[in-house]
């Protein structure tokens, strides 16, 4: 059959679509349980290890074209898988935890390098048992009644566990469930007293019962385990009143001997009450008294003889003591009675004898916890003294020899036999960390006989230890130097605390608080106290921390010690000077002094060293590097020297100085500094001159030296005063000096200053005219080295001779300019050098040497 051409067109256009035609690779869906497709249902256990290969990517290109396979998370979620592009691979990369993620959400995708399918996959993460019980509302502590009925529900305890099925189930169960009163419910945690058992405050005060929880096992990293925790109930006994007084020291056994006297105590008997946390008051008293043979103290239980050993007709007593509590009320409660032998004794063959409970015996032992409650008894000690003598024969004492004052015994005399009982004297001296064995000998010895027969027994007492210490640092204070550019979280010192209990009671943590504790932290389990993070030090600004570190212990008994940290100084500082530009005026052959200071805290940060770095001209100065004092250098002499180094006239020094500390790295900033110079020619002639000269940058100075010369004056006026005081007083004559003074022409102190400020006039002088201003603006603060005015000046020159003052101007060479000096003002006050003083002294050597010739008269 023939095609047209319309036919043959349309398809061949259809033939070249399906040519150029590509199709989407896509995955292959494997199922559940397959390790390969596109991660439909899969899982994973959360104890899969970290680069284990958990899945293969699997798909196909219809073209056959090579596929490449990628995996993506969203942003908000942590990537836990990795691909391999080529193999599709999947690898864990990072820990799973089923607790926090219980599944991933993920996007899986293949490509062709055309087109690209994605698909959107959940990978269920299954449990493992990798999470142990966890007990809540620790710690456990419970007060309960001694009389609580039997099967009573006491507290109960819950444990919770993360794991899901029997991993996360949680049975409970007693450690030890041999040796207790209490049971508990497996499944509730519910803590009861055992069927059958019953309380006693006076046998335990408290019991200590430890509960562990379990759970149900589980794998975990391909072996079974199972996770259990443990915790502590303290259950308090609380006492009630259910006991009877009982007897201490039982049987009682009393002597009476031919020698007794009517009214002698035969013995005591001594009664308590049962119960011991609220015992109320006892009274003793004598159901038969045998006609008045013997009485008791109602009081004391003291009971004595009333009559005579002769008229006492038997050999044997026995007498019946009965003791009555009385209640807070005054009330009588309950009773109690005991029997109580007297024997007719006359003889003194037998010494003191020490008996347990199987005969005769010299040591007793006995384990106790330490600090008992004080009157406590030590009722683990079964001893028994006995004479065997009668009468006064077979009475003795007992005591205990040893440390002082921690236990007493009772009864203290014994006549005949006794039951010992050793009760608590000083709790706060039974301190297990003092003495873990504390040993007595039981001494007892006859009282009034001629042998005085003794006997001793050991008493050794094992201590027990309990929460009874507080936490002590080894110092009471720690001191700690750090860099102030220490990093946040730098270590500053490690602090110390003993505990010296035993076991959970002498574990301490540590904390840190005050003003000063902000930029610190503390571990606290180590006491290592080290910086926050976030920490920014600076020495110049908190040189110094203090505040205090607590050291507690599992019960909340705490110490407390103090932390000192000194920031050591780091050079971040630049040395400055006062200003970048100064001006000095330098006389010649005196130096110049440039200051920089450096505000670091300490040495040698804050030292500076100083240098010329430029001068013009230069070769000109030299500056000391310690002090910044300015010199000329020394072939520079005069000022002609100075000229020939400038013939240009410019006379006008300009340096600039560097400031370096010493720090590491170092700093340094500089200063430019222009220098007037002027010559010492003049200034040598004129003290005043020099004086100002040096004190122009130092003003205080020429106030330090005027005070001084003022202090000298008054020094010497009051030495002339002293000296013609005593003078007058020897020949009963006062004097006044103004008649001393007329002798003596009055020098003339102005002669004497025009003499002092001669110049000597050079060609260099000629160019420069000195005008005196009266701020004197060439002076500086350094000392001249041209000599001092004499101390006694020579007597002035005839007037004639004396330039006039104003007659012509007088001239200083200078290199800065000249200036003009002015009329004095006021006359100058007198010097200590003066011709004033000078008569002054003159006038006391004098006086001194006619006392020496004999207190001769002064006229």
């Amino acid at each position: 059959m023939r095609r047209g051409p319309a036919a043959a067109l349309a398809l061949g256009l259809l033939h070249l679509c399906l040519a150029q035609a590509n199709f989407a690779p896509h995955f292959f869906d494997n199922g559940v349980g397959s390790t390969n497709g596109n991660m439909a249902l899969f899982s994973l256990p959360e104890d899969t290890p970290v680069g284990s290969h958990v899945y293969t990517l699997n798909g196909t290109d219809p073209e056959g074209d090579p596929v490449s396979y990628h995996i993506s998370f969203d942003p908000s979620a942590r990537s836990v898988f990795s691909v391999d592009p080529n193999f599709g691979n999947i690898t864990l990369v990072e820990e799973l935890d089923r607790e926090r993620d219980d599944e991933i959400e993920a996007i899986i995708s293949i490509s062709d390098g055309v087109n690209l399918v994605a698909e959107e996959v959940t990978i269920l993460v299954t449990d493992a048992n990798d999470e142990a019980p966890s007990f809540v509302q620790e710690p456990y502590t419970v007060q309960v009644p001694e009389d609580i009925p039997t099967g009573s529900s006491i507290i109960t305890v819950h444990a919770v566990d993360k794991d899901t099925g029997s991993g996360g189930s949680v049975t409970y169960f007693l450690q030890n469930t041999h040796a207790t009163e209490f049971a508990l419910d497996r499944h509730s945690g519910v803590l009861r007293l055992r069927p059958g058992a019953t309380l006693d405050y006076e046998k335990a005060r408290a019991h200590f019962v430890t509960v562990v929880a379990k759970d149900g096992g589980g794998r975990l990293r391909g072996a079974d385990v199972v996770f259990s925790a443990t915790t502590t109930v303290t259950v308090n006994v609380d006492d009630v009143q259910d006991m009877a007084p009982v007897f201490v020291g039982t049987p009682y056994y009393g002597y009476v001997y031919e020698d007794t006297l009517p009214g002698s105590e035969v013995l005591m008997v001594v009664a308590m009450d049962g119960d011991r946390g609220k015992p109320n008051q006892i009274l003793y008293s004598l159901l038969n008294g045998d006609d008045g043979a013997f009485e008791i103290n109602e009081t004391s239980g003291v009971i004595s003889v009333m009559q005579s050993p002769a008229q006492l007709r038997r050999e044997v007593y026995e007498l019946h003591v009965q003791v009555t509590e009385v209640s807070s009320a005054g009330i009588p409660a309950a009773q109690a009675m005991v029997p109580v032998t007297v024997r007719i004794v006359d003889l003194n063959n037998h010494p003191p004898t020490f008996y347990g409970e199987s005969g005769p015996q010299n040591r007793f032992e006995l384990s106790m916890y330490e600090h008992p409650p004080q009157g406590e008894i030590l009722r683990g000690l079964k001893i028994t003294v006995n004479d065997s003598d009668q009468g006064a024969n077979a009475k003795f004492n007992l005591r205990l020899v040893g440390p002082g004052g921690i236990f007493r015994v009772v009864p203290m005399t014994v006549l005949n036999e006794a039951q010992v009982t050793i009760i608590v004297e000083n709790s706060a001296a039974i301190d297990f960390e003092k003495f873990k064995v504390l040993t007595f000998k039981l001494l007892a010895i006859e009282v009034n006989t001629p042998e005085k027969f003794s006997s001793t027994a050991d008493v050794v007492i094992q201590l027990l230890d309990t929460n009874d210490n507080v936490p002590k640092f080894t110092s009471h204070y720690y001191i700690a130097r750090i860099p102030e550019n220490a990093p946040g979280g730098s270590n500053v010192v490690a602090v110390t605390a003993v505990d010296p209990d035993t076991g959970p009671w002498g574990e301490v943590k540590y904390s840190i608080y005050g003003s000063g504790a902000d930029p610190f932290l503390i571990h606290p389990s180590t006491g290592i106290i080290y910086t926050q993070p976030w920490a920014s030090l600076d020495a110049e600004a908190t040189a110094r921390y203090n505040f205090y570190v607590k050291a507690e212990d599992m019960e909340g008994k705490y110490s407390l010690a103090e932390v000192f940290v000194t920031l050591l100084d780091v050079n971040d500082h630049y040395p400055q000077f006062g200003k970048s530009f100064q001006e000095k005026t330098m006389v010649l052959g005196t130096p110049v002094k440039i200051e920089a200071t450096d505000q670091d805290a300490e040495e040698p940060n804050n030292l500076v060293d100083y240098s010329i770095t430029h001068a013009e001209p230069a070769n000109v100065f030299d500056i000391d590097a310690h002090t910044g004092e300015i010199r000329l250098k020394n072939s520079i002499r005069s000022l002609d020297a100075l000229h020939n180094i400038t013939p240009g006239g410019d006379f006008t020094w300009s340096l600039e100085v560097q400031a370096k500390d010493r720090g590491s790295p170092s700093f340094s900033t500089t200063a430019l500094l222009k220098i007037d110079i002027t010559d010492t020619e003049m200034l040598s002639r004129s003290p005043m001159a020099a004086f100002l000269m040096q004190t122009k940058d130092n003003p205080m100075k020429a106030v330090g030296v005027l005070a001084g010369i003022m202090a000298v004056i008054v020094a010497i006026t009051v030495l002339i005063s002293t000296a013609t005081f005593w003078r007058n007083k020897k020949s009963n004559k006062v004097l006044p000096v103004r008649r001393v003074l007329r002798k003596r022409p009055s020098p003339a102190p102005r002669a004497v200053r025009i003499e002092w400020l001669k110049f000597r006039r050079t060609k260099a002088a000629a160019k420069f005219v000195l005008k005196e201003d009266p701020s004197n603006e060439n002076c500086n603060n350094n000392s001249l080295g041209s000599a001092l005015p004499p101390k006694v000046p020579a007597p002035p020159p005839p007037p004639t001779v004396a330039p006039k003052m104003g007659a012509g101007p007088w001239t200083v060479p200078t290199v800065s300019g000249s200036l003009t000096p002015q009329q004095p003002q006021r006359s100058p006050k007198p010097k200590v050098g003066s011709p004033i003083q000078s008569a002054l002294v003159s006038e006391l050597r004098q006086k001194f040497e006619k006392k020496s010739e004999g207190n001769k008269a002064y006229f």
